[in-house]
């Protein structure tokens, strides 16, 4: 195959993003999970606590599985022969729209996530402290 860009390898190349999101999400899990120890069982809250980290460990659990599951797609489609496309479409707003869209949500969750660093970061600092 050559060097040449195609639709098999751009899906590839942004299989990243699911995967590394299902990590995200698995870690994500694993913190709720933890948590669930520190939690006194005999207390009426935290009992409340202790179901909504279960149901929601297991939720963020399967989310993940399916985004390690459609990154694995992806990733496969790498060698994927490049098909016929009509240039004319390209020249459709929904298609520029649709891309802008996915770009900003790119811009949204870069910094959402650059916030959430920085306040977990800290969190971090004060647990090892």
């Amino acid at each position: 195959m050559t060097d040449q860009p195609t639709c098999g390898k751009g899906l590839a190349e942004h299989s990243s993003l699911p995967a590394k999101l299902g990590e995200l999400l698995s870690a994500l899990a694993e913190n709720l999970e933890v948590h669930q120890n520190t939690l006194v069982l005999t207390d009426e809250h935290a009992r409340a606590e202790y179901r909504a980290y279960v149901r929601l460990a297991t939720e963020h659990r399967g989310i993940a599985a399916q985004l390690r599951s459609v990154a694995e797609e992806m990733a496969g489609y790498r060698e994927l022969p490049m098909g016929a496309h009509d240039e004319r479409a390209f020249s459709d707003p929904r298609i520029v729209e649709a891309f802008e869209s996915f770009v900003r949500r790119e811009e949204e969750l870069l910094a959402l996530l650059q916030h959430a660093l920085e306040r977990d970061r800290a969190m971090l600092g004060g647990m090892r402290r």
